[in-house]
């Protein structure tokens, strides 16, 4: 048996080996070590090697996918080893093989999966092509059947993963990235990714002579990446990826870009802090089934650049919206409630239909099949009735109008209530195969017999309380008590003997007992060959219920964002081709469902006003309103409606995000380091279709190194990369950009003071914030009261001494500033000193400010 493990296990490679044994999987050797610690078994010891004992470990079959979900939730990659060979034929030990290999990207059990997150396993190679170094990503979602390819260069490489969000990563050996993210990385040798060996294996398995006719051609580092993920995927399954029918390019400028920090700033589907809510996803995700979750994630983190896509999702939202209730007038139920309703009752179909082309579909997965295809006609006539007939509503009819001879063979097949697996029997229904049907009757159906012979062999012998019995380990005996065993006739044979009794078997009830024994042995026999061919009819049916699934997902995805748009008061936004973002009333889709009252807020950037200069006190909103612009942004890019009266957004190449602290202690760089490579990239990167999220940049470093920074990058974003752009500050002399360059606009959150401390008003007025109130934002947040104060007589002395306020920073800027070019023909009043004056207001100055404005105005004017 030893010697059997150790070829299976060469075979297995480093993939943990469970060795099927009876009821347990067991691990031997290494294996069984690493399997003890990382899920807490008890190391045992049988038998022993050169002497020394072999360590082993093992786990109950039964309970086999809670063990396998923590080592996958570890990294872990899996080798199951079945005994195929009959146990009663074997002269030596029961044949045993790997029938498949569990890694983290390459999951189809619904134990294992998330149920409302797709699962990826993805493949990069990166080499030279056309005399350009390019990297090639190839990624497949087994769970679906999903298979996509795409290139870009290798800087871009990071975000592309982190927009796809692998599970696993293959690559080669001589290329293998450090392992991070949660993402487990597979090394496989480099002649996997060769080109020719590559495209053979694309080849075989799509059944062309050329890639061309997928758009391959041109991409020979995709095709590498391609070829090497199938080969390895193809090895981790028994059966061939026959659901796997096509290749998908994913071509560069398809999606809006959103590197890594802009998913997680944006908290998309996870927050900062790594919960998975409250996000943008799981305050949307009102779907009814696991596939429209799925499709809605996927959605958010692929916001659509082309409008044309975008406005079908739109479109749909809207239908679903303007139907009108049907039925009388106290009872009418919106059609879309009605539909959501339908919806409710489907089975995770995407799924089920991948698990029947691998042949690992279970019994009650298909009798949850039947029971939703039985619906199907239903939901395309509440479909076809009560909405108006668009294109893209057509083709969901047309794809959930499935052919019913899939719905009657499941009928007529499965057992109203089979078992949970084929191997315990009770899958098939009765009356399909009329051979299962005798065989079952046979196994089971011996009462009459028995009782017959019962009652005469007591009549034959005069026993009078002889009786026929069954037990599992025994089979059939007559039992006879000790005090009549002397009545026994001849041609009975002793079975057992017991205390008080004699158990007997005659050469008729063993005929009866191999007969009856037999039929229960060929009947589970008989039904596992039905039960087989039945998933060779239904595999041809496999690509009509994939598709049939994706348009109950898209449906459920669409009708999820429109109850959420009815039951929120959201708007249809306008897509336009230029660069533009127009909001109208805006709301932060998350925020406002956290909080008692949201302060709507406007916003406008276009080609005359591309920066925002956003002040104003900490605390205030101006993460808030910012973050609600690249959200709202994102939702009107995906087709949604969007959380505002009304909007105008534009095409968007990319979202940028700057915002928050953060360091990476490991990589030897600070939070001021990190802040810089994030400016860097964005400066690099944005174009004038980009959104550019800047919060607080340079507040890593000195004053006047922070603010010669921020003052510079807010000045190129401005001037050269011409990007729509808010730039959040506290650095009030950059609130005389506007003055210096065309584009920029000054904009605050509104806060005032009242007896009891500061007032956010979490609204956005025009022009720049008169104060910062840090120290009241300390006080607020409990700072001791004697720190306090000491804290408000040091700004005091430091304003004596001239430093900058927020009151010079305007006084400054009114003198680099007159926008109405009057003060020079003022009764010969020196311009410059008339409108610094003019720009004060001497309601807004404290003693100390008003004193500090007169020593500045007699020094530079005097």
């Amino acid at each position: 048996m030893m010697q059997q493990y150790l070829r299976l296990k060469a075979e297995a490679g480093s993939h943990l080996l469970f060795y099927r044994m009876g009821d347990f999987y067991e691990m031997f050797y290494e294996d069984a070590e690493r399997g003890a610690r990382l899920l807490n078994l008890t190391l045992t010891k049988r038998g022993s090697s050169n002497g020394a004992p072999i360590p082993m470990a093992g786990v109950p079959f039964h309970a086999m996918e809670g063990y396998l979900a923590r080592l996958v939730a570890l990294g872990e990659s899996i080798a199951i080893c079945e005994q195929i060979g009959d146990p009663a034929a074997s002269k030596g030990p029961v044949e045993r093989k790997i029938v498949r290999i569990v890694t983290p990207g390459t999951l189809t059990d619904e134990a294992l999966l998330p149920a409302k997150a797709d699962r990826m396993i993805a493949a990069v190679y990166t080499a030279r092509a056309n005399r350009t170094e390019r990297s090639g990503l190839a990624w497949m979602n087994l769970a679906n059947g999903e298979f996509r390819v795409s290139e870009c260069a290798p800087d871009m490489l990071d975000t592309e993963l982190h927009r796809i969000g692998p599970a696993e990563l293959v690559c080669a050996e001589s290329a293998r990235p450090a392992a991070g993210n949660g993402i487990a990385v597979t090394a496989l040798p480099d002649w996997h990714f060769e080109i020719d060996g590559a495209r053979d294996v694309l080849h075989r398995h799509f059944a062309v002579d050329s890639l061309a006719g997928f758009g391959l051609a041109d991409l020979p580092v995709a095709s590498c990446a391609a070829g090497a993920l199938l080969r390895y995927v193809s090895r981790t399954q028994t059966q061939s990826l026959s659901h796997i029918q096509s290749i998908r390019i994913d071509q560069a400028g398809e999606y809006v870009v959103l590197d890594p920090v802009t998913r997680k700033n944006l908290e998309l589907t996870e927050t900062i802090s790594g919960e998975d809510s409250p996000t943008l996803f799981s305050t949307l995700d009102h779907c009814e089934t696991p596939m429209g979750s799925r499709l809605l994630r996927r959605w958010l983190h692929h916001p659509l650049r082309d409008n044309t896509p975008a406005l079908e999702r739109q479109q749909v939202i809207a239908t679903f919206l303007s139907a009108p209730a049907q039925g009388d007038t106290l009872n009418a139920q919106a059609p879309l409630d009605t539909l959501r309703q339908m919806l409710e009752r489907y089975p995770d179909l995407e799924r089920i239909a991948t698990r029947i082309s691998l042949r690992s579909v279970r019994p009650r997965e298909l009798a949850s099949l039947r029971e939703a295809l039985a619906l199907l006609p239903e939901i395309a006539q509440h479909l076809e009735l009560s909405f108006a007939q668009r294109p893209r509503l057509a083709a969901y009819i047309q794809h959930i109008n499935i052919d019913a001879a899939i719905s009657d063979l499941l009928q007529r097949a499965i057992d109203p209530e089979p078992a949970l697996l084929v191997r315990e029997g009770g899958v098939i229904a009765t009356g399909f195969d009329s051979e299962l049907d005798e065989l079952r009757r046979l196994a089971s159906d011996s009462g009459e017999f028995l009782v017959e012979l019962e009652a005469r062999e007591r009549e034959r012998t005069g026993i009078p309380t002889l009786r026929v019995e069954f037990n599992r380990v025994h089979g059939f005996y007559i039992e006879v008590s000790r005090g009549q065993a002397d009545k026994v006739p001849a041609e009975y044979r002793r079975r057992q003997t017991l205390k008080n009794a004699e158990r007997y078997i005659t050469p008729e009830l063993k005929t009866w007992e191999d007969k009856v024994l037999s039929a229960k042995d060929r009947s589970l026999s008989r039904e596992k060959w039905l039960f087989e061919n039945l998933l060779d009819q239904l595999t041809g049916y496999a690509a009509a219920l994939s598709q049939c699934a994706a348009a109950l997902a898209e449906i459920d995805a669409l009708a999820a964002l429109a109850e959420h748009a009815q039951a929120n008061d959201w708007a249809a936004p306008q897509l336009l081709e230029g660069s533009e973002i127009m909001i109208e009333a805006g709301r932060h889709p998350v925020v406002e469902h956290t909080i008692e009252q949201f302060t709507p807020n406007d916003c406008e950037l276009g080609p005359q006003r591309r920066m925002l200069l956003i002040t104003g006190p900490n605390m205030g909103g101006k993460s808030t309103y910012m973050r609600q612009i690249a959200l709202i942004a994102l939702l009107a890019r995906t087709g949604s409606f969007v959380p505002a009266r009304a909007a105008r957004i534009g095409q968007i190449d990319r979202i940028f995000t700057r915002i928050g602290a953060a360091d990476d202690l490991a990589g030897g760089r600070s939070t001021f380091m990190m802040e810089m490579t994030e400016a860097a990239s964005i400066l690099s990167a944005s174009t004038p279709q980009s959104l550019v999220l800047m919060d607080e940049i340079g507040r890593g470093t000195s004053t006047y190194d922070g603010l010669a920074l921020a003052w510079s990058i807010a000045h190129r974003l401005l001037t050269h990369n011409q990007a729509l752009t808010l730039f959040a500050t506290h650095y009030f002399e950059i609130t005389r950009l506007p003055a210096e360059a065309q584009g920029a606009a000054n904009v605050h959150l509104a806060a005032a003071e009242s007896s009891s401390g500061i007032v956010f008003l979490h609204e956005v007025q025009p022009g720049p914030a008169s104060r910062s109130y840090g120290i009241q934002v300390a006080q607020r947040a409990g700072i001791p009261a004697a720190v306090i104060r000491h804290a408000s007589r040091e700004l005091s002395r430091l304003e004596a001494q001239g430093a900058p306020t927020p009151q010079l920073d305007l006084f400054l800027a009114a003198q680099a500033n007159d926008p109405t070019g009057d003060a020079a023909h003022d009764d010969g009043a020196e311009p410059a000193l008339r409108s610094a004056l003019e720009a004060i207001d001497p309601d807004l100055l404290t003693p100390r400010e008003a004193l500090d404005v007169l020593y500045r105005l007699r020094n530079e004017h005097l």
